[in-house]
């Protein structure tokens, strides 16, 4: 594929008081490198080496809240205390130094168990009903006063990541952790306000980290969030079977204060609702753009053959062409385009892209996974 093939990846974009020079997002992944969960020189070189491969704009791995069973991982970093903020400065003043621009992806990992690790905190994992999926209990159903101090968690994380001069934030709410175990009814099986029939009840818990998140940040500060039908309990489970129920979803969501809707799928070029619109129809991020108005970043095997759970089981995939992307690109299905593992095995993706240089990606080695390079 030639440079000029792919020039609509690389058009300015711009979020709120962000310019970004690229469509193209380093999507977060979890590396789990983090030492005490602090984040020092080795992350920091990490993602300096994506900012100067040209990556447009780096979401950190998810770094966990200040709750006492917020992660699953001893490796997962904290975004909180003086040592674990000081080490993301250390890595936000490296990505800016390379000229990139950052956010951390704020992350709380509710009831789901680690797929790399058998450890477990300290303290008992809570979930909105003391349950990781439908049937599945596992730690305990969060007390009003819980859910409070997580909303305020999120908040002050947040404000933190903007004093140290991060350019955006991420909220984590997909994939079955703990936000998106509220949206989910076979996870949320609350009687008060925070439960209930409908999707957008079950939305409130997010709606409120949202809200409390914008006004620890301000006006024109980026918010993203990232979102999901899939979970990594249930591939096949659907928060919004339908368009109306997907805007009884998202548009709370928007209006609460989310700036981007950042939608998870596990192959980008799916559509999500094949029985409307057809096999090349809409997919996730284009259908949430189309109902909401909001900003949309979209990802899944980017450039790959393979999908990326499967890499987690040790499983390769080879370079693949980005015309499906492109195409869907240039008829401004979505506005921005996250990138994953192909980022893992190659800093320089972006910039071999760019250049027209298809002939130098690499595949993706899961053995990658056991380093920080």
């Amino acid at each position: 594929m030639t440079a000029s093939a792919t020039d609509v990846l690389f058009k300015p974009f711009r979020i709120g008081s962000l310019d970004l020079p690229n469509r193209i997002v380093m999507a977060p992944m979890t590396r789990a490198f983090a030492a005490e969960g602090i984040p020092g020189e080795a992350q920091a070189a990490y993602y300096r080496r994506r900012a100067e491969g040209g990556v447009g704009l780096i979401l950190s791995e998810g770094t966990v809240i200040d709750r006492p069973a917020s992660r699953n991982d001893p490796g997962i970093p904290f975004f909180h205390g003086e040592p674990a903020l000081g080490g993301w400065k250390q890595v936000i003043d490296a990505v800016h130094g390379a000229g990139g621009r950052m956010g951390p992806q704020l992350w709380h990992t509710g009831a789901t168990k680690s797929f790399m690790t058998e450890w477990v905190p300290d303290a008992p994992v809570e979930s909105p009903s003391g349950y990781d999926a439908p049937d599945v209990p596992r730690g305990e159903a969060m007390s009003e006063e819980a859910i409070a101090d997580s909303v305020a968690a999120f908040a002050r994380a947040a404000a933190d990541a903007k004093r140290l001069g991060f350019d955006v934030v991420e909220l984590h709410g997909a994939h079955g952790y703990l936000i998106d175990q509220f949206f989910w009814s076979g996870s949320n099986l609350r009687t008060d306000r925070y439960g209930g029939a409908t999707i957008r009840e079950r939305s409130r818990f997010a709606a409120e980290v949202v809200a409390a998140v914008r006004e620890a940040v301000g006006p024109g500060y980026p918010l993203i969030l990232r979102l999901s039908q899939w979970k990594q309990q249930d591939y096949a489970a659907r928060l919004a079977e339908t368009p109306d129920l997907m805007a009884d979803w998202l548009q709370p969501l928007v209006e609460a204060g989310v700036d981007v809707l950042h939608c998870s799928q596990r192959r980008f070029w799916e559509p999500e609702f094949p029985e409307i619109d057809g096999e090349n129809g809409l997919n996730f991020a284009g259908w949430a753009k189309k109902l909401t108005g909001a900003t949309t970043i979209s990802v899944g095997s980017v450039g790959l053959s393979g999908d990326f759970m499967a890499a987690f089981g040790g499983e390769g995939s080879s370079s693949v062409g980005l015309d499906r992307l492109v195409e869907r690109m240039e008829r401004d299905e979505f506005d921005l385009i996250a990138v994953g593992r192909a980022l893992i095995t190659d800093p320089d993706w972006v910039s071999k892209v760019r250049d027209g240089n298809a002939g130098e990606l690499k595949g993706f080695d899961a053995a990658a996974l056991g380093e920080l390079v």
